[in-house]
């Protein structure tokens, strides 16, 4: 029995895991933690139907979910992030939060909306 292909890459080549963690190991922590964020606010924008076409992609269970989770994020980094970047993440956050408020037919009480919990009540 002859192996053909082998699980080791070939000499001069990368696999891609090694170079995905290679490229990882280059981008600090402050830019990750900022580029995920953005991201997360991205979507909670859209899922709260501030696009284009935001009824289309309105989903404000998944709005939530999204919110949660960037104000958790948010709060536990702000101290790494620095005064910088943590404002302009939070004000980002606060606006999908109103956002959220805004497109929700039933408001949610002072204090109990999305991500709320690690903000304080968002007004």
């Amino acid at each position: 029995m002859t192996e053909s292909s082998s699980s080791t890459p070939a000499l001069g080549t990368e696999s891609t895991s090694t170079t995905a963690a290679r490229d990882l190991a280059d981008v600090s922590a402050v830019e990750l933690i900022t580029t995920v964020s953005v991201h997360l606010l991205s979507a909670a924008a859209l899922r709260c139907g501030l696009a284009e076409d935001g009824e289309e992609h309105q989903d404000l269970d998944e709005a939530r979910a999204i919110i949660n989770a960037l104000a958790g994020l948010i709060t536990a980094s702000a101290p790494d992030l620095g005064n910088t970047h943590a404002r302009s993440l939070r004000d980002g956050l606060r606006s999908v939060q109103l956002a959220f408020r805004e497109a929700s037919v039933i408001p949610d009480a002072p204090g109990e909306g999305p991500g709320e919990k690690y903000t304080g009540a968002v007004t």
